[in-house]
């Protein structure tokens, strides 16, 4: 796919932009980016893990919908029009109790008023424990 984020990514923009949310409580950090992809790493530890002691699927959704959504709004003037979402879906795959899962958001479809990202959630060895769809919504700033 060609470019789609209207500027190069500041990984340091979007991790000062997570202080204070779920996101940084979670211990997400975005790590990496492309043209049309964004990746953030989140430890499997006692924030993330569920009863049983291994990655609560919630958590992956968290990671997923962080990704997709800044990877979103990347491709759009915020002052003028912010992504919001409409529906995710995951997919847990593979169970994980220690450690730091990676997520990679890669854009499937970027239009004027929808948008669609595909999530996949590795483990250290590249190994898929989570996959998820991200559909977002353009909306005009102010009205998400």
């Amino acid at each position: 796919m060609a470019a789609v984020f209207r500027a190069p990514v500041s990984l340091e923009q979007l991790n000062a932009l997570s202080r204070n949310t779920v996101i940084a409580q979670l211990g997400i950090v975005f790590t990496a980016a492309g043209d049309d992809w964004l990746q953030a790493t989140m430890p499997v530890d006692a924030r993330t893990h569920q009863p049983y002691g291994i990655l609560h699927g919630g958590a992956s959704v968290v990671l997923a919908e962080t990704l997709g959504s800044s990877a979103g709004n990347l491709c759009v003037d915020t002052a003028e029009q912010v992504c919001v979402g409409l529906e995710i879906n995951a997919n847990h795959v593979r169970a994980k109790r220690d450690g730091v899962v990676t997520g990679t958001a890669r854009a499937i479809h970027v239009g004027r008023s929808t948008q669609l990202w595909d999530i996949r959630i590795e483990d250290e060895q590249g190994r898929l424990v989570c996959t998820s769809r991200l559909t977002l919504a353009v909306v005009a700033a102010g009205h998400g």
